[in-house]
């Protein structure tokens, strides 16, 4: 949650409430976060010194206006250029996916290369478990739910193959030139 913190902050400072009201907007398709996490987050990159007070507001509450520091846009570059980590990769995904028109166009391609490598690579791990499943014998009494866990796990090859045709598809996008 930090990174789209930055992200956010890097399009324009804002105040805790503005970032609320961007996960609301649009952050929340690919990522969901509750006003105290955010809030968590937010006191994190302070203490951390990727962001900082920039003003707060004279009227009305006083409201802090945060921005980023030059330690944050190095944080998130890097992050948004480094490999995609944790066991939730569409959210990784798609979270770069997102900020991605704030990189230099050069600097795109590669952070799309390196999300489909994550995507094929979960995808031979899960058709590695499917191969692996079809040889097991189940016993009758669980053939009913090891039939709907292959289900699941069947969306789950689907999905990823999916996600890889469309990632490679906006590859092929970035990479053509435009007449």
């Amino acid at each position: 949650m930090a990174h789209v913190i930055l992200g956010l902050l890097l399009i324009a400072p804002q105040t805790f409430y503005d970032l609320i009201k961007g996960f609301e907007a649009g952050v929340a398709l690919f990522y969901s976060a509750s006003p105290g996490s955010i809030k968590r987050a937010l006191d994190t990159l302070l203490t951390r010194g990727f962001i900082e007070v920039a003003s707060v507001e004279a009227e009305g509450r006083g409201r802090k206006v945060y921005r980023l520091t030059d330690a944050g846009r190095q944080e998130f570059r890097a992050w948004m250029k480094g490999e995609l980590t944790g066991p939730d990769m569409e959210t990784a995904a798609l979270s770069r996916l997102y900020f991605l028109g704030l990189l230099e166009p050069v600097e795109r391609v590669p952070v799309l290369r390196r999300i489909t490598a994550r995507i094929e690579t979960d995808l031979a791990t899960l058709s590695a478990l499917d191969k692996h499943l079809h040889t097991l014998d189940i016993p009758e009494e669980h053939r009913d739910l090891a039939t709907h866990q292959r289900a699941t796990l069947g969306y789950g090859i689907a999905s990823h193959r999916f996600a890889l045709d469309w990632f490679r598809d906006h590859i092929d996008r970035h990479e053509t030139p435009n007449p």
